[in-house]
C-alpha cells in the first residue's frame, strides 16, 4: 500500500514508519518545510517538504497515496493558550481531510489523544470511548484543540464519507525518542532529578504497540470510531519505582500532597511568565499530576489487534536508543 505519513520524524511517526516499511508498504512523509528527520535517515522512504497549514503542498504530497496516517500536531502545553497551537491542530487536520476527499483516499488515521475523553473520578475507574470531554477543566489548548480536530472529522466522516477512523493514544515510551518528549522522565530519573510524585496516575504503552496498531487500521477497525491505544494504568509512585527497577537507580519516595503540587505548578508558570521560560511542570500540568488518568483499550484490542508490551521492556527500548546516540552516558 502507499502510505503517506505527517508528523514522521517524532517518537511516534519514526516508530509508525518502520512498522509500515516492514510490511512492505511504500511510505512518503510530509516533512515540514526547513527541517530534517535524523531518525528517518537512511530508510527507503520518499521525503517531500510542506506544511499541513498550505492545503496545495498537502495535495502535492498526496497525490497518488492510497491511505494516509496524520501524526503531526503541535503538543505545546505552555503557554495554555495558544492561537498557532489550534490552527496546526484544527486548522490542519481540516486541510488533511480536505485533501483525502479531493483525491480520493481510501482511508485516513488520524492521530488524537485519550485525553478528547473524560477521565474516571478515581482509580477504580476506567475511561472508554463512550466518556464525554472532561479536559477543558484544564483550560489547555492543546487538549482542547486535538479534541475539537476529533470532532470536525468524525462530522465530516458523517457528512461527507471521509474514510477516517481515530486513535487515541495514552503515554507513549520507546525508541527514536529524538527530542527527547517522553524520554524526559527517563533522563530525569536517571539524573536523580525527581524529588517525589503527584498523587495521580496515568497510562502507559509502549510506543511500537501504538505504531502496530495504527498500521492494523489501515485495513482493520471500522470507519467514524475512535479507539483509544494504551496498556497500563499506574499511579505515579508505581510507575516510577518500575522505570527504576530497570535504570537501576532510586525511585523518588515522597508524596507530594496535591496543594503543594498545585502551588509549584502555579510558582513556575508566574515566574516563567516573568521570567520568560517554558516551566517544565507548569500550573496545568501540575494540576493533572494530581488526578487519574487511567483508560480501558479493549475495544482496540480487540478491533485492532493491539500489542501489549509491559512497561519494563518500553524503557529498555528507550535507554538503548539513548544510549546508541549518546543521549546518555
Amino acid at each position: 500500500m502507499k502510505v503517506m505519513v505527517t508528523g514522521a520524524d517524532g517518537v511516534l511517526g519514526s516508530n509508525l514508519v518502520r512498522v509500515l516499511l516492514d510490511r512492505g508498504n511504500e511510505v512518503r512523509v510530509l516533512q515540514l518545510t526547513g527541517t530534517t528527520s535524523p531518525t528517518l535517515e537512511g530508510l527507503p522512504i520518499e521525503q517531500r517538504q510542506g506544511n499541513i497549514l498550505d492545503p496545495n503542498s498537502i495535495e502535492a504530497c498526496m497525490g497518488g497515496m492510497e491511505a494516509v496516517i496524520h501524526c503531526a500536531a503541535s503538543t505545546q502545553v505552555y503557554p495554555a493558550k495558544n492561537d498557532f497551537i489550534r490552527r496546526v491542530n484544527v486548522e490542519g487536520t481540516n486541510n488533511i481531510a480536505e485533501a483525502c476527499l479531493k483525491l480520493k483516499v481510501k482511508r485516513l488515521v488520524y492521530v488524537g489523544t485519550a485525553n478528547s475523553f473524560g477521565t474516571a473520578p478515581d482509580a477504580q475507574e476506567l475511561a472508554d470511548e463512550r466518556c464525554d470531554y472532561t479536559s477543558h477543566v484544564y483550560g489547555l489548548d492543546y487538549m482542547d484543540s486535538k479534541r475539537e480536530a476529533q470532532e470536525l472529522l468524525l462530522r465530516r466522516v458523517a457528512e461527507d464519507g471521509l474514510p477516517a477512523i481515530v486513535v487515541n493514544p495514552t503515554f507513549m515510551i520507546g525508541a527514536y525518542d529524538s527530542k527527547p518528549s517522553s524520554g524526559q522522565m527517563i533522563t530525569a530519573l536517571l539524573a536523580g532529578k525527581i524529588p517525589g510524585f503527584a498523587g495521580g496516575g496515568k497510562n502507559y504503552i509502549h510506543v511500537r504497540d501504538v505504531a502496530v496498531a495504527m498500521a492494523n487500521a489501515l485495513t482493520m477497525g471500522r470507519i467514524g470510531e475512535c479507539y483509544i491505544l494504551g496498556h497500563e494504568n499506574l499511579d505515579f509512585r508505581v510507575a516510577f519505582e518500575r522505570m527504576a527497577a530497570v535504570l537501576d537507580v532510586q525511585p523518588p519516595t515522597r508524596l507530594l500532597p496535591d496543594f503543594g503540587m498545585v502551588g509549584f505548578g502555579w510558582l513556575n508558570s508566574l515566574f516563567a511568565r516573568i521570567f520568560g521560560y517554558h516551566p517544565a511542570v507548569s500550573h496545568e500540568l501540575a494540576q493533572i499530576s494530581c488526578h487519574f488518568h487511567y483508560f480501558d483499550s479493549s475495544k482496540a484490542q480487540r478491533e485492532l489487534e493491539l500489542p501489549q508490551t509491559g512497561l519494563e521492556q518500553a524503557v529498555k527500548d528507550c535507554v538503548t536508543w539513548f544510549r546508541e546516540h549518546n543521549m546518555i552516558s
